[in-house]
């Protein structure tokens, strides 16, 4: 469709012209105003006139069919851009620090309540606090499509593509180990965070997201029953086994016993596999174990994730009814949900969030349909954007937003209180100093993220 042609449609709200729309960060440059959300343009079937021909004229021969351009980039939703952005944002209010707060009011089943979702769970279980990170996954297989068909409309040759690909996997990586190094004297190698996770696993999404439909469902079966049976198939440990030693308490309320203890902290496969592997690398003593019970291995039912959020992508981007779509999404939230709950529930798999059980991936993937499918209804087909506006700004420069909340916390508060007095984050008494410090920073935090989003300073990998 051309640019300013006086037949095109009016314009829809909700989906804004993708420009580069990566599957970790999306923000549109195309507008003059970034707070201006251009609607995706759709073509409508019209029925040209007939035009009249005199028999007798003389045929004029036809002008030789012009060379076909490249395809238009597709439109990106700003419901994904709303999504990211609250899942951000529920990892950067983390400074609210909300159990702090329930130990100063004991007894209030309010705090207690924001306290226990702004937790992680021990071992078995889910929290919304849970969910931050596969929301986070989710949403890079959701993002996935819509970057492959803008590489192409640019004529990027998939090899380059893929090239691109793999060179992002080992920046996130690595990105991932700096974030978790700071404030240590050596380099900390570990790969369990967010991004290290995403990266082990993206140079595969991205194959996965060439190939049909079909090769992504069967790829996400493998993985999830081939990661199941791998820990199903490793030895229990032994009676006099040293729970210890690995950092685990003997009579800890999460020791499960029985078939399911295939699944216990620090005795399982990927834990032994981390026992090898991250000795590799440079460090003061050995490594023994990770005090949470997280592991490397994670990353390969995490990519299950990614292929979820990869199926969700290729339906919406996608033809057809935007409520059908909506529709799917929840029948598809709801049969995730309830087979992870199932299996759980059934003895077959615990839901475990630190081990990313298969069970787990599938619950949690079913919270990310439901979120998403919510997000696509309220912004895109009811319209609700500017209510999301908040959310958009940190959703489109979520690399951002992500470092920022690492690496500058502690600067901004000794800045407030440099300029504004030691004691200002008790204004409201000293009960409340833990929620008005967070919220201060949480402040600075975005105001920083919607000048960069005002700016057009979007950072990428």
């Amino acid at each position: 469709m051309r640019p300013n042609d006086p037949d095109a449609p009016e314009p829809q709200e909700g989906v804004i012209p993708f420009a580069d729309y990566d599957d970790l960060l999306a923000a549109s440059t195309a507008n003059d105003d970034p707070v201006d959300f251009a609607i995706d343009e759709l073509d409508r079937g019209r029925t040209a006139p007939t035009p009249n021909i005199d028999a007798a004229a003389p045929v004029q021969p036809a002008d030789p069919e012009p060379a076909p351009p490249n395809p238009e980039p597709p439109a990106r939703l700003a419901s994904i851009d709303a999504y990211r952005g609250f899942v951000m944002f529920l990892m950067m209010a983390e400074v609210l620090r909300l159990c702090a707060m329930a130990k100063k009011f004991p007894g209030s089943r309010f705090w207690e309540l924001l306290c226990e979702h702004q937790t992680h769970v021990d071992w078995i279980g889910c929290s919304l606090h849970d969910l931050i990170q596969p929301s986070f996954s989710f949403l890079v297989g959701v993002a996935l499509p819509f970057s492959i068909a803008s590489r192409r409309a640019k004529g990027q040759s998939t090899a380059w593509m893929s090239l691109h690909a793999f060179q992002r996997a080992v920046v996130l990586t690595l990105l991932g180990v700096f974030l978790r190094s700071v404030g240590h004297d050596q380099t900390r190698w570990t790969f369990e965070d967010t991004l290290s996770q995403i990266g082990l696993g993206y140079g595969f999404l991205f194959l996965l997201g060439l190939a049909s439909v079909r090769t992504q469902v069967i790829a996400l079966v493998v993985i999830l029953v081939g990661y199941w049976a791998a820990f199903a198939a490793y030895p229990l440990p032994s009676a006099d086994f040293d729970l210890k030693a690995v950092g685990v308490s003997p009579d800890a309320e999460h020791i499960m016993t029985g078939f399911q203890a295939h699944w216990n902290k620090n005795t399982n496969i990927a834990w032994k596999f981390d026992t090898w592997f991250l000795n590799q690398f440079p460090r003061k003593a050995v490594w023994t174990h990770n005090g949470g019970g997280y592991s490397t291995l994670s990353f390969i039912p995490t990519l299950g994730t990614m292929i979820l959020g990869l199926l969700a992508g290729g339906l919406l981007r996608a033809g057809g009814s935007r409520w059908g779509k909506v529709g799917i999404l929840i029948l598809a939230g709801g049969l995730a949900l309830g087979a992870g709950y199932g299996l759980g529930m059934l003895g077959v798999c615990p839901v475990v969030k630190k081990i990313w059980t298969p069970s787990w991936t599938l619950f949690s993937g079913g919270w990310a349909f439901l979120f998403l499918a919510g997000f696509v209804l309220f912004v895109d087909l009811f319209r609700l954007r500017p209510l999301f506006y908040p959310l958009i700004v940190i959703g489109a420069n979520s690399i951002a937003a992500y470092c920022l909340s690492h690496l500058i916390e502690d600067f901004i508060e000794s800045s407030i209180r440099t300029h504004f007095g030691a004691e200002i984050f008790q204004a409201f008494g000293a009960e409340y100093e833990p929620i008005v410090r967070g919220a201060a920073i949480l402040g600075v935090l975005w105001l920083i993220l919607w000048w960069m989003y005002r700016k057009k300073l979007f950072v990428k990998i």
